[in-house]
């Protein structure tokens, strides 16, 4: 098993000094990172993953909202062989028809991803486990839709805030996921109360256990009241010594 930090969490840093951050996630112990909305980033953003010898096996970028070769190019430059839309607002999870629009275009997404060598993915936040279609949560709905190709990293936070349980829901979902977020905390809407994994309410490691086509599981905060890179340092030792106590490579 093996962990990554959504770049994402450490944007503020980013955006005062892309490759100080950088250096001092490899120095935290990471071996690989998913970046964010990197084409306007990715000449940098590659010369620093390069410097310190890190990879970037998946990556966020809108492929349903801004040019679709242009985030491919930049993912093939930095090496990202999954890209994943991050984000559709709760009005687009309302009704079916709406959720097979989005459908068809992830799917096209795919199409021309495969031209590339990279294969697409999403991700969820709450709202599309809120509602519910024909009996399914929003995302089930969605992924029952989508290309066998495409894939799924569920972030297992927001799954819960949405009401549902995450490790039935990786079950249920099964080999479609291949990525999970990991973050923790109270299970609320207010990001600042996120918590290094191991020290909330999300059965962390039960969780990964759950999810039996896992790649790479994401850290991630979406924001933290206090140190960032102590907060994903401390997350990724308890991910680690979990490994180590349970008899795998850490």
């Amino acid at each position: 098993m093996s962990y990554s930090i959504q770049l994402f969490t450490l944007r503020n840093a980013m955006q005062d000094d892309l490759p100080g951050t950088i250096r001092k996630v490899a120095e935290i112990g990471f071996t690989q990172v998913e970046p964010y909305d990197f084409v306007a980033t990715a000449k940098q953003l590659g010369a620093a993953l390069a410097e310190n010898g890190l990879s970037a096996p998946s990556g966020h970028a809108p492929l349903m909202s801004q040019d679709q070769d242009e985030i491919f190019e930049a993912a093939k430059e930095l090496g990202i062989a999954t890209v994943i839309d991050p984000f559709l607002p709760a009005e687009h999870w309302q009704k079916a028809e709406d959720i097979y629009a989005t459908a068809e275009k992830l799917n096209a997404a795919a199409k021309k991803g495969t031209a590339y060598g990279i294969r697409v993915g999403y991700h969820n936040h709450q709202w599309e486990l809120e509602s519910m279609i024909e009996g399914q949560t929003a995302l089930e709905y969605f992924a029952g839709l989508l290309d066998a190709e495409v894939v799924l990293e569920v972030d297992v936070y927001w799954a819960a805030v949405g009401g549902q349980d995450p490790e039935a829901l990786l079950r249920r979902l099964g080999d479609r996921v291949k990525f999970i977020h990991i973050k923790d905390g109270p299970i609320t809407a207010d990001i600042k109360a996120q918590q290094p994994a191991g020290q909330g309410r999300i059965a962390v490691l039960d969780v990964i256990k759950a999810a039996g086509s896992l790649e790479v599981g994401v850290v991630e905060f979406d924001d933290y009241s206090g140190d960032i890179f102590d907060g994903i340092a401390e997350s990724l030792r308890y991910l680690e010594n979990a490994a180590v106590n349970a008899g795998e490579l850490a």
